[in-house]
């Protein structure tokens, strides 16, 4: 089971459509995958379930927030995660609203860490128990973790507990920013946390706790903007900047000039715009790949979703062969 964190700290660059398709197709791919929506926003939830399955899952407390209902209360550990199932090789363990409440708990407890303490531990390692518990039981190949485009402590544990990150961009000035701040931040959260395990005290022996090497397989390009076959201008303008600024940030490798966004082998895939067909799929709940002239994918819209699949099968095997090198080089 290997653990996939999608994740950038600049929103609005389309991660949650990425993950919800690439589940999708590693699903039509053979591999039986678990989502798992960390971001409060609960946005993959809702996505993935129509309005009368939500409220069925928050009115009878089914989300990732209800599994830490004894452990934020120091009452006992982890409860059980519900797991709904999408299809028989696709499953989603929910997300809450009220996910964000945890925020301030983590924070204080990832200090209290250094105490070598039980509680802290098992607090910061809740996430990672949940999910492995989860695709233990459900016999997973792949988990996909969706999480908010923040630093704050959710996402630290999320990541910590990750095996391997993707950074879903976007070629404008802010994302680019915000890729340049995440290697950093990774890299602290992960020298932070073995500092923590190496004060960890004899009671928390029985806590499977994650090791925090998480290793960034590359980035995808999202919404990426043509016009007659040719790069437009201003997204050229910046997206030529990001093996570059990735290298900088989460490689630690120098960085060749004449590596471009086509020729980088960091640059998993580049999605072009989703334009009307992701409403189409939103209302029809299923992934854009999946489109039928029954649901309006007719003319163009049907060959521009034939394109689609083919974008997201490359992308997700061209995922799985590098999470299998990466492997051999670890």
């Amino acid at each position: 089971m290997k653990i996939l964190t999608f994740f950038n700290n600049k929103g609005g660059v389309g991660k949650t459509a990425l993950v919800y398709h690439v589940a999708h197709m590693f699903a039509k791919l053979d591999h039986k995958v678990l989502a798992v929506d960390l971001d409060p926003q609960t946005n993959l939830s809702q996505i993935f379930l129509d309005e009368y399955a939500l409220e069925e899952v928050f009115d009878n407390h089914k989300t990732i927030k209800s599994t830490l209902r004894d452990i934020e209360q120091k009452r006992g550990d982890i409860l059980e995660a519900h797991v709904e199932k999408i299809n028989s090789k696709l499953y989603l363990i929910p997300g809450d609203l009220d996910l964000s409440l945890v925020e301030d708990k983590l924070s204080q407890e990832w200090y209290h860490c250094l105490t070598g303490d039980w509680y802290p531990f098992a607090l910061q390692s809740a996430f990672y128990r949940i999910i492995k518990n989860a695709a233990k039981k459900y016999d997973i190949d792949y988990v996909i973790v969706d999480v908010g485009p923040n630093f704050g402590a959710i996402n630290r544990s999320a990541l910590i507990a990750s095996d391997y990150l993707i950074v879903p961009s976007t070629a404008d000035l802010f994302s680019l920013k915000g890729l340049s701040n995440i290697g950093a931040r990774i890299g602290s959260w992960s020298k932070e946390w073995k500092k923590r395990l190496a004060e960890r005290q004899g009671d928390t022996s029985e806590l499977a706790l994650p090791n925090a090497e998480v290793y960034t397989l590359g980035y995808v390009l999202m919404q990426h903007g043509v016009t007659s076959n040719r790069p437009v201008k201003a997204y050229r303008k910046f997206a030529d900047r990001i093996p570059q600024v990735f290298r900088e940030s989460l490689k630690d490798e120098a960085y060749n000039s004449s590596t471009t966004i086509n020729n980088d082998p960091y640059c998993l895939a580049q999605i072009k715009h989703y334009n009307s067909l992701m409403p189409m799929a939103m209302e029809a709940r299923k992934p854009i790949f999946d489109l039928r002239p029954a649901d309006g994918a007719i003319g163009a819209h049907l060959n521009a979703v034939k394109k689609v699949y083919d974008d997201f099968e490359t992308l997700c095997r061209k995922l799985i062969s590098a999470i299998e090198i990466a492997g051999e080089v670890q």
